[in-house]
């Protein structure tokens, strides 16, 4: 016997009315409490109906004849429900209390509902109303305990599942470094050098269509009696190249391919327009790295360096851009570059500070550190148009032999007879400060400051007395080693 048995005793142990009397299992049937029966009754807001007035299969004025009829129709379509009721979990956990209340049902004849009542109809109804207040106040976080609880089938996001974009097609943004690459490999080359005792390789860039190539001296000296020199290009093209001329003295060489058509030249900006702090790209073979890219800033200007490093001596001195771009063994004789695509600089030297390589030893081959040097190219382009024109370069001198000054500047120990040095008034025992604007430091200083000038310049040398001299540069060929 259940709470919504008809035949269930009242108070005084008698039966409801014989209207009212009904089946037990009519009780499976009835419909959760508060459900509208007709005639004035409210609707419980618990209920799935609680926002309807009355069925209309229940008028609240029906005749008795067809409540009747109505009953019976009702107890036949209530066996059916029960046969399909009984193979869901829901309906077992629902079975003192009536079918879910959206199912249509001939209502029970109940005009109150006990405060105790307990079951499914009640208890899914309240958590349908918590649930949307809930999901109002806090969406987000019901769609996080949704998404935790769907499993492998629900709606969890996986990248793996997502569409590959399409790919770009637009340009690079001017001025970034991708357009500065776009722009400038395809004229860079590897050259691959091997003479009679020894190999290597490094980087040029071309200058011209017809073939000819910028390098470093020390890049290609090893084929300079005999060797060979393979140019690949970024292509993956590979020709020969021979030697037209080189200049040990400012580390620049130009090299020649045969037989090469439709080749891309560079263009070449100003290298002394490019202030300290500019961002500038270089290219070039690191470690036979073909192709290979990075970017920095000009770090410093006007840095004595001896061309070929430690091996070289005072006519090697150059007067370098130095950059923090990654510049390593193979980056030699590639381009440095600045954002405009403009060749501003040949890569030449590093700075690697010793350190150990392991079980005691020293490391074999310089890497870089951050301290990269670069030969100017208004200094490099001078070079390169006289190796082309005669062959040959001619190296700017003073015609003076010089050393550091204890007190910070360049002495002048030896002036030869009738140089320009001597027709300016040098002696020796003469410190110099400046050239031009130019502070020097030492004797590398000096040197450097002469080279980046072209043969019949005139500069002004401050000496340490402040007295000033006007100087004449001169020329004289170069001859390769």
């Amino acid at each position: 016997m259940t709470e919504n048995d008809p035949s269930a005793p009242h108070g005084d142990g008698a039966p409801r009315d014989a209207d009212q009397e009904r089946p037990a299992q009519e009780d499976a049937q009835t419909p959760p409490r508060g459900t509208p029966t007709g005639g004035e009754q409210q609707p419980s807001p618990w209920s799935a109906q609680g926002q309807q007035v009355a069925y209309p299969w229940t008028p609240s004025s029906a005749p008795q004849q067809d409540q009747a009829a109505r009953y019976q129709a009702a107890q036949q379509q209530a066996a059916q429900q029960r046969a399909a009721q009984q193979q869901t979990a829901h309906q077992q956990t629902a079975q003192q209390h009536g079918v879910p209340y959206s199912t249509a049902t001939f209502p029970a004849q109940q005009q109150t509902i006990p405060q105790q009542r307990k079951g499914s109809g009640k208890l899914v109804a309240g958590v349908t109303v918590l649930a949307l207040v809930v999901g109002g106040a806090a969406g987000g976080v019901g769609g996080y305990f949704a998404s935790q609880n769907s499993g492998s089938g629900g709606s969890a996001y996986n990248a793996l599942n997502q569409p590959t974009p399409s790919q770009q097609t637009s340009s690079a943004p001017a001025g970034s470094v991708e357009s500065v690459a776009q722009k400038v490999l395809p004229s860079v080359v590897e050259l691959v050098v091997s003479g009679s005792q020894e190999q290597g390789e490094g980087s040029g860039f071309v200058i011209s269509s017809d073939g000819y190539i910028v390098t470093n001296n020390h890049v290609v000296q090893v084929a300079a009696n005999g060797g060979s020199i393979q140019a690949v290009f970024q292509d993956g093209t590979k020709e020969t190249a021979t030697i037209v001329g080189r200049d040990p003295t400012t580390d620049i060489a130009v090299v020649k391919v045969q037989g090469a058509e439709k080749l891309s030249p560079v263009s070449l900006g100003n290298s002394d327009n490019m202030p300290v702090g500019s961002s500038v790209v270089a290219f070039g073979s690191p470690f036979e790295l073909t192709g290979t890219v990075t970017s920095g800033i000009i770090s410093a200007l006007h840095r004595p360096v001896r061309a070929g490093g430690d091996s070289g001596d005072q006519t090697t001195v150059m007067s370098a851009i130095q950059t923090d771009a990654a510049i390593n063994p193979g980056n030699s004789g590639g381009p440095l570059v600045n954002l405009q695509g403009q060749v501003i600089g040949i890569n030449s030297a590093i700075y690697s500070p010793q350190s150990s390589g392991g079980l005691g030893q020293q490391q074999s081959e310089a890497t870089n550190a951050g301290i990269g040097f670069a030969i100017p190219i208004n200094q490099a382009r001078r070079t390169a148009q006289e190796i082309i024109d005669t062959g040959k370069a001619t190296q700017t001198y003073i015609g003076a032999s010089v050393s550091d000054a204890q007190s910070g500047g360049a002495q002048i120990q030896q002036v030869q007879s009738g140089s320009p040095a001597e027709q300016a008034g040098l002696k020796a025992g003469d410190v110099v400060t400046k050239v031009d604007n130019l502070v020097i430091n030492d004797a590398d200083g000096l040197i450097a400051a002469i080279r980046t000038r072209a043969p019949n310049d005139k500069a002004t040398l401050t000496l340490s007395d402040n007295r000033t001299l006007q100087i004449t540069l001169g020329g004289q060929p170069v001859q390769p080693n």
